[in-house]
Formats: structure tokens, C-alpha cells, sequence
């Protein structure tokens, strides 16, 4: 089990915050104990019987002219021949192991969870669907250089993450923005929405054009019978000019059926 969850160091900033030493990727000895809340003797004792795993998972022991530079780097002045070093993948090894700390039983009970949220049939499901993103991703951008990179970007992550049952870590304002559930969002019905979007999307890539001096960037868009269609790759950035278009050319017009899209 320690093997399996060895990446998901995202669990020590879901217990408690973890100080990094000033180059922002180690932490010390004593900043691991103090993580954990146990004496900084009870961390060495920890790495002396088990070395092998520990140095597998980031520990380092700095020595010599790379201890110079490393103390240069994160202007600590000491006098010790040597000064180990551990990476957050390390740390939450150590919290695998440690036995008298409350923290570390925390760690290892978020560890459980994330373990028991995922069978080996689920595991091996969401790897194939991550691949078949990022492999799809990699064949869009070469297929047209007109689809947006910053689009298929959060595009992938958001596959991505919902593939490993997690939230994607990106901007809000990142996130895709569709024209038929903006238009939903103004009180449309399902066919009105169909009539009005093409022609909505056309008029807000006009306003666009004509505020940056270029057209929006592009997506990809599966449609039902199996076919792929061009769309702008709209974000939540672009949501004031959504409502700008709908101000312009629809706020105040009955959402006739049929009629509402040509309307100007």
C-alpha cells in the first residue's frame, strides 16, 4: 500500500501545511518532526531502520562541495559535514511509517481512503482513459494549428482528473466555457437553444475579432453521430463578452422558437 499511494503527497497539505526549506522542493529533519509533532530523534531513528525505502522515495544526504551550495542557496550557515534532505514524497513516506504520531495516523487514514475510493479494475480504467485523452489531445494540436493550446491544456486536465476521481486543479476562469449552457442559463428551452447557437457564437467571435484584431482560438467538438465539429474554444474569461452579445442582439427579444437566431 505504501508503494501505491508513494505519489499522492497532495494528502500532507490536506492534513496540516508543510514548511519547505527556502529552494521550495526539501525540508529539513527537524521540519519534518515538527510536521509530524514527534522529536527530531524520533525522525533519525526512523531513517536508520529504514534507509533502503526512504532513499527510494527522496532522501538525500548532502555532503561536500553539492552541501555548499545548497547551504549558498538557502543562506542557512552551519557547521555540519552533512545535512539530509527530504522531498514531500519523502515526508509522506516517513508519515507511512512513524508510529507515535497523531499526524501520521491522520496521513495514513486519508491514505486509506484514497485506496479504498479506486479498485485495481477502476485504477487500470482511468490510466487507459488518461492515455486516450492525452493521446487525443496530441493528435488535435497536430491536426490543426488553429485549436487552442491554452484550451486543449485545461481541456486535459479537467479529463484527466476526472478520470483519477479528482478535482482538477486549474483557474475557474480557465474553465470551458459552451454557448448552449450559457444559453440554457438565460431561460432558452432545448430547440431554442439549437436555433439561437451558431448564430450566437458567430456574433460573439465579431465582437471578439473586432476588441483583439483576431479571431478566438478553436476546439474540437464530438457530435452525436460520431463526427467532429470546429467550435471556438471559449473559457469563463469570456463570459462578460457572452453577456455583452446577449445584450446586444437578444435581451428584450421574445425566445421565439425557431426565429430567436436570426434576429438582429
Amino acid at each position: 500500500m505504501r508503494a501505491q499511494t508513494a505519489d499522492r503527497v497532495d494528502v500532507l497539505d490536506k492534513v496540516k501545511a508543510l514548511a519547505l526549506l527556502p529552494d521550495g522542493v526539501h525540508v529539513s529533519t527537524d521540519i519534518v518532526a515538527s510536521y509530524y509533532e514527534v522529536g527530531a530523534e524520533a525522525i533519525r531513528s526512523l531513517v536508520k531502520d529504514n534507509r533502503v525505502e526512504l532513499v527510494e522515495n527522496g532522501l538525500r544526504v548532502l555532503e561536500g562541495e553539492e552541501l555548499r551550495s545548497f547551504k549558498d542557496l538557502c543562506g542557512t550557515p552551519s557547521n555540519a559535514r552533512s545535512l539530509a534532505v527530504y522531498s514531500r514524497r519523502t515526508v509522506l513516506n516517513v508519515g507511512q511509517l512513524l508510529r507515535d504520531s497523531a499526524v501520521a495516523r491522520l496521513v495514513r487514514t486519508y491514505l486509506l481512503e484514497v485506496e479504498a475510493a479506486a479498485s485495481p479494475v477502476q485504477r487500470s480504467e482511468a490510466v487507459e482513459t488518461v492515455e486516450l485523452a492525452e493521446a487525443r489531445m496530441r493528435v488535435l494540436k497536430v491536426a490543426d494549428g488553429l485549436v487552442s493550446p491554452e484550451w486543449l491544456e485545461t481541456k486535459a486536465r479537467l479529463v484527466v482528473a476526472r478520470a483519477l476521481g479528482e478535482e482538477p486543479d486549474l483557474d475557474p476562469l480557465d474553465a470551458p466555457l459552451y454557448v448552449p449552457d450559457f444559453l440554457k442559463g438565460k431561460g432558452l428551452k432545448r430547440a431554442q437553444v439549437e436555433s439561437v447557437q451558431s448564430w450566437f457564437g458567430r456574433r460573439a467571435a465579431a465582437l471578439f475579432e473586432a476588441e483583439h484584431g483576431e479571431k478566438p482560438g478553436r476546439r474540437h467538438t464530438d457530435l452525436p453521430n460520431g463526427s467532429v465539429r470546429e467550435t471556438y474554444a471559449w473559457t469563463e474569461r469570456h463570459r462578460p463578452l457572452f453577456e455583452e452579445t446577449w445584450s446586444r442582439f437578444y435581451a428584450g427579444v421574445v425566445p421565439v422558437q425557431g426565429v430567436l437566431g436570426g434576429v438582429a
